[in-house]
């Protein structure tokens, strides 16, 4: 995001800006609603373990590669499995609210249309998390995996018994990933810089990081695109809107009089 990116379009209609109070109440009200829906299921440990073993099950018989294979590549040294961890800590949230913020400043209508696809991706990620509740890959003993963070660090989560600012059983969707992917295909929507597909460096780069960390499973991810897609699929973006809109008054603007030749008339 920087002075030479380029919108891909004109703002179709000209949206005007929506106003920078109402947005701020609205997406810090999103926010506080997911926070605490997440903790309505953090007493169903008993399920949450029993739906990971399943997942384990899915996965295998999928014939999905083991998330152990990333997390090999993590473990040649501290390094790695640090930056790893970081990455998941620093990242996710912080990215999100930029990419919103320079929408909000430069493509307006791109904002608006942006800011429902995740209103709407992460009010149904809520939703699979209270009736799926699901332990991530480090907790269940039957993957063998190491809990980076807690190994390598650092760690934003807690032992889950004590942990009241997180629910840790809420691994599927993951959003680190519907949030990474969606934060790039915005990108590559409202811009029209040759290399605006390198965007998806930071979905890729975030797949890497909560499969090898331990922290979700492949279906995590699959199941967030999924979600995302189908966000994506409901709610229009502004290109796709305008060139409806060009399509409409192409049907409805009148044919050009043809000219009349008659044959004949000239001798």
């Amino acid at each position: 995001m920087n002075a030479r990116t380029e919108p891909s379009e004109a703002e179709p209609g000209a949206t005007a800006r929506p106003p920078l109070v109402r947005e701020l109440l609205l997406v810090v009200g999103l926010f506080l609603v997911y926070k605490f829906g997440r903790q309505l299921v953090t007493g169903h440990t008993t399920e949450a373990y029993r739906n990971a073993g399943r997942v384990w099950d899915w996965e295998r018989t999928l014939h999905l590669p083991g998330e152990g294979s990333v997390q090999s590549l993590l473990l040649h040294g501290d390094t790695l499995a640090h930056l790893a961890n970081t990455y998941y800590a620093t990242v996710h949230f912080p990215a999100t609210v930029a990419f919103l913020v320079w929408l909000y400043l430069k493509r307006p209508a791109h904002y608006v249309w942006a800011r429902r696809v995740l209103a709407v991706l992460t009010g149904a990620a809520l939703v699979l998390h209270l009736v799926f509740p699901l332990a991530p890959p480090r907790m269940l003993a039957a993957a063998g995996l190491v809990d980076t963070a807690k190994v390598y660090g650092p760690s934003v989560y807690g032992p889950p018994q004590t942990d009241t600012l997180s629910n840790q059983f809420a691994a599927m969707p993951s959003l680190h990933f519907a949030w990474a992917l969606m934060v790039a295909i915005g990108l590559i929507v409202a811009t029209r810089s040759r290399w605006r597909r390198l965007w998806l460096l930071h979905p890729l780069v975030t797949l890497v990081v909560i499969v090898g960390t331990a922290n979700h499973y492949w279906m995590d991810a699959l199941m967030a695109t999924a979600l995302l897609g189908i966000a994506l699929a409901v709610i229009r973006s502004p290109q796709r809107t305008a060139t409806t809109a060009g399509r409409a008054q192409e049907k409805l603007a009148p044919a050009e009089p043809r000219e009349n030749v008659l044959v004949g008339a000239v001798r």
